[in-house]
């Protein structure tokens, strides 16, 4: 393996371990049905916006240069995948799922970030890898509609968690492909400054209008500077360095990391039930990793 590959697999893994905790933060500041705290689209767009003053400060004291007429499109994409999209679906759905829950459905977030990688760089996976696509994307719904009970129907919750799903892997993807000829950290603040007039009203509307436990602010803190801003520092550095298709396999460890930190945040359980198929869906994506993904060229 080649020298910047392993850095970037070790600033993915940091990156990794940052959004771990990004599921039982947010479920620490939303709260839960009996006991509802900030609302889900506060919680999205207002750490959008804390991440985005971060970021022009940034942006200035780097003297970053204004991206080039071809940088646009992806940056819109980046920001309407991580900036919007992620954060919001996932901060609604969390007030109605534990975090050990949510854990598994984003299971295949993997596979879906290498996929994603795989067709904007060209590449073409093998059969193999859409089969383990498949396989893993079957387990999830599965798991899902084993914890639905007697109705045997998708949670809403479930659905906004897949939708969350594919917005991260397009985020990810189209990050990554700018990360190559752009500093990785000006990619996340860039795609955070342009959405700031969608984000800023937005979050002053729906903010916060009683008192709330410290809790639930230490939740939105965490999410905000974390999630939104610092961990995509390493992340995108990380794609960019060892490559999409491979830095994005330490995610494997995601759900994992998520589950072990919602135990003791959140006093949740971690049942048989959740487990085994959290290493199912993790077992689809380690093997389907190992399918081959072949140039367009040479297809």
């Amino acid at each position: 393996m080649k020298p910047d590959e392993a850095r970037g697999l070790w600033l993915g893994l940091v990156g990794v371990v940052i959004f771990a905790l990004t599921l039982p933060m947010t479920r620490l500041a939303v709260g839960t049905p009996e006991a509802p705290q900030m609302s889900g689209v506060f919680i999205a767009l207002g750490r959008a916006v804390v991440a985005a003053a971060l970021s022009a400060v940034f942006l200035v004291a780097t003297r970053a240069p204004w991206p080039r007429r071809e940088d646009w499109q992806p940056l819109v994409l980046t920001s309407a995948g991580v900036v919007f999209g992620f954060p919001l679906f996932t901060s609604i759905a969390m007030r109605y799922v534990e975090a050990v829950h949510a854990s598994v459905m984003v299971g295949v977030l993997p596979l879906a970030t290498a996929a994603v990688g795989a067709l904007l760089h060209r590449q073409r996976p093998s059969a193999g890898f859409w089969t383990c696509a498949g396989v893993g994307s079957a387990l999830v719904i599965a798991f899902a509609l084993a914890k639905a009970g007697a109705g045997n129907t998708l949670h809403t919750a479930d659905v906004l968690l897949l939708a969350a799903m594919a917005c991260a892997a397009v985020g990810y993807g189209y990050g990554a492909r700018l990360s190559q000829r752009m500093r990785a950290e000006h990619v996340i603040c860039w795609a955070l400054v342009i959405a700031l007039p969608l984000t800023l009203p937005l979050a002053v509307a729906t903010r916060p209008t009683t008192g709330l436990p410290a809790s639930a602010w230490w939740g939105f803190g965490y999410v905000a500077v974390f999630s939104m801003w610092i961990g995509f520092f390493a992340w995108y550095r990380g794609l960019a360095l060892g490559g999409t298709v491979r830095v994005s396999q330490v995610q494997l460890v995601q759900p994992f990391l998520s589950m072990l930190f919602a135990v003791p945040l959140l006093g949740e359980r971690l049942d048989a039930l959740t487990l085994g198929f959290a290493l199912a869906v993790i077992a689809t994506v380690f093997i389907g990793k190992r399918m081959p993904v072949r140039p367009a060229a040479a297809a």
